[in-house]
């Protein structure tokens, strides 16, 4: 919740700062941070509706395979939530409710046919994510392709690098819960990267991605133009996440697995507060600086 909560709102924040220079409007933030984190969670609680089998194996306490909900309950939440995030898509613009459709689509096509047919599943849950800071810039700052814009550009540069990272870095996030369900996924027949190339080699591609992730956090915040506290944030948790990666490199057992998975749940919501944090710093800052330099000339 903490990582699905504050990703829409960085996401919003930086989009505002890079186009204006100051903090997005009030309504259009809360309705991209609701939309976002309800399109998220959607997708989430679909997820666990299909894949009660292989949790009843994996994690039997969790609502569903202990029956302390029922399925259809699960299904209609999870409707629910996606209806709450297509109508503020809607409201804000149709080129964030375009992508919207686009990344329901994938992780769609994820729940009900790549998570049990290939062990590359993994790349469309990334690509699906990955779309949610690209639909939430949007909403705050269009691209002029459905929507009405004063911007030279269709994406920026910061926006894509945003959208990449959120992909790349949910790769790793994915298949770090992946390597925690080799068991049921094994017996249930999921040919996922784990159960094919085992946990050793995943743990490996694993430290890979999140390399590259950590890398191309740090180039958004150049292009943006973020802070030190940013950057100080960004690296520390970046460089802890790193040595977890390596930990589980060295023990690669799936109760690891799942302790990295909430690491890197836990390292996002680090980085992307810290977005939020720096921005807000800068503004405050450059306000003052405009105030002093008003006041003595």
């Amino acid at each position: 919740m903490f990582m699905d909560i504050t990703l829409p709102a960085a996401a919003a924040i930086l989009a505002a700062y890079f186009a204006t220079g100051a903090l997005p409007e009030f309504l259009p933030f809360v309705l991209a941070t609701i939309g976002g984190f309800c399109a998220i969670t959607s997708a989430y609680t679909f997820n666990d509706v299909v894949d009660i089998d292989i949790d009843a194996i994996n994690l039997p306490n969790r609502p569903l395979p202990a029956n302390a909900i029922t399925q259809r309950s699960a299904f209609l939440f999870g409707l629910l939530l996606g209806v709450i995030s297509a109508a503020c898509a809607i409201y804000l613009n149709l080129e964030a409710f375009a992508v919207l459709i686009v990344a329901t689509t994938v992780i769609t096509l994820y729940t009900v046919l790549f998570k049990r047919s290939t062990p590359f599943s993994f790349i469309p849950v990334g690509i699906a994510y990955g779309l949610v800071p690209v639909g939430i810039w949007l909403a705050i700052d269009p691209a002029g392709i459905l929507m009405p814009s004063v911007s030279p550009y269709l994406l920026p540069l910061p926006g894509l690098l945003f959208g990449l990272m959120i992909c790349m870095t949910d790769w790793g996030f994915t298949l770090a819960g992946v390597c925690r369900d080799v068991e049921g996924d094994r017996a249930k027949g999921a040919p996922t990267l784990p159960v094919t190339y085992g946990i050793p080699m995943t743990s490996k591609f694993i430290l890979i991605i999140w390399i590259i992730g950590i890398l191309l956090s740090l180039a958004i915040g150049y292009t943006v133009g973020l802070g030190p506290v940013y950057y100080i944030l960004a690296l520390a948790s970046g460089i802890w996440m790193l040595r977890r990666c390596i930990r589980f490199i060295k023990n690669p057992e799936p109760e690891l697995g799942g302790k990295l998975f909430v690491d890197g749940s836990n390292y996002r919501g680090v980085m992307f507060s810290a977005m939020i944090i720096d921005v807000v710093l800068l503004i405050y800052a450059n306000g003052y600086m405009s105030l002093t330099s008003l006041i003595f000339g």
